[in-house]
């Protein structure tokens, strides 16, 4: 999973930062070490040239790093290996002997540099994995198999993953914090809403619904229709707005259905949360949806519905059943051979990608009845 996208560059572009500055101080203390160290080396005239690839491969990875669109494998995997070579020249320029006797390599600290690169770009994983590396490399430049030479790696490893596992909060904190302000956002537009509504058209509905009440005929079917839109317009404005879904998080389904229920919608379900993966609880709520507007678009008006939900040990069963006309045996048949997809593409296509079922149940003049099955675990 890559973390380096733009989505993750308000939170990660400290630690770039960071990295970019750890790099320069780090090629401070490999040249002081040099040039301290330089007359105990086996080839002293080598050193200079790998020092400047050193500092010029700084250079230009602090450049480089600084634009987001860079942080991709190339440039990953060549400081990765740059790093690596710089390393590796040790066992000839500094030499077994030197190296033996605790001489520090030509990479001295300045190798940590591109292993927590991997660990911001690619999280934990990428960290551990450029850590296994450059660990790798520097037992073997050092041909030295003690407790003393495994510190290093070990300490690469501690590294990338603290690192990875910083930068993948970072971007969980990131996504609450979209989340908490769209949802403030959302929320204040809705009273405000809430408050002009209420100053004009409830209580408009209100009084077309009070002094229709009495009267028969078209009159009073206008009424009670008012009556239905004032309780569906004030139930819009009083909810408490939905929460953004998160597709990887667990939710309460009802949190999604909920906010279905009208004079018209009776909804039933257990007493303790109904927990579904995000993404499948939307879907599922999406072909609740399609099926109520199934309703509303064959039905007549106030036609009463019941949705019921069922948490049952496999799976969550949504049975929404309505007391309309029905369904004639092949109108679904002829509705897809007309093209008319409206049940087959909303609800049980829907249902089929989370490797549930839709089993339609009606008859003329009894109803109808869609019952939707969605496993705990959908698939992805």
């Amino acid at each position: 999973m890559t973390y380096s996208g733009a989505g993750a560059g308000g939170l990660q572009a400290p630690l770039w930062r960071a990295i970019a500055v750890y790099r320069i101080a780090a090629l401070v203390y490999v040249a002081i070490l040099v040039v301290r160290n330089v007359s105990e080396y086996d080839w002293p005239v080598l050193a200079w040239p790998v020092l400047a690839v050193t500092a010029g491969w700084t250079v230009f990875t602090t450049y480089a790093y600084a634009d987001p669109a860079r942080r991709r494998a190339p440039l990953l995997v060549a400081d990765l290996l740059v790093t690596m070579a710089v390393m590796a020249s040790s066992a000839w320029i500094v030499g077994s002997g030197p190296l033996n006797t605790g001489t520090p390599t030509l990479a001295v600290a300045w190798h940590v540099a591109p292993v927590i690169c991997w660990a911001v770009a690619w999280g934990r994983r990428g960290g551990v994995i450029a850590a296994l590396a450059m660990g790798a490399t520097d037992l073997l430049v050092r041909a030295k198999f003690d407790q003393a030479a495994f510190t290093g790696t070990v300490l690469l490893l501690l590294a990338a993953f603290a690192v990875g596992s910083l930068v993948r909060l970072a971007e969980v904190s990131q996504v609450r914090l979209q989340r908490a302000i769209e949802l403030e956002a959302a929320t204040r537009e809705r009273e405000r809403l809430a408050r002009d509504i209420h100053d004009s058209v409830l209580q408009v509905l209100a009084l077309v619904k009070r002094r229709g009440a009495e009267l028969d005929g078209e009159a009073g079917e206008l009424a009670r229709l008012a009556g239905e839109q004032e309780a569906a317009l004030r139930a819009l404005v009083t909810t408490p707005t939905a929460a953004t879904v998160d597709d990887h998080a667990d939710i309460d389904l009802m949190t999604l259905l909920g906010p279905y229920a009208s004079t018209t919608v009776s909804i039933a379900a257990p007493a303790d949360a109904v927990r579904l993966p995000g993404h499948a609880a939307r879907e599922l709520a999406a072909a609740v949806a399609a099926a109520l507007d199934n309703v509303t678009r064959h039905c007549p008006a106030g036609t009463k519905v019941w949705i019921l939900v069922e948490d049952e040990p496999g799976e969550v069963l949504v049975s929404v059943r309505d007391e309309g006309p029905g369904i004639a045996p092949d109108r679904l048949a002829e509705a897809a051979a007309q093209g008319r997809l409206g049940v087959a593409q909303s609800i049980r296509g829907r249902v089929a990608e989370l490797g549930g079922t839709v089993t339609i149940t009606a008859a003329p003049g009894q109803g109808t009845e869609v019952e939707l099955a969605v496993p705990h675990q959908p698939i992805s």
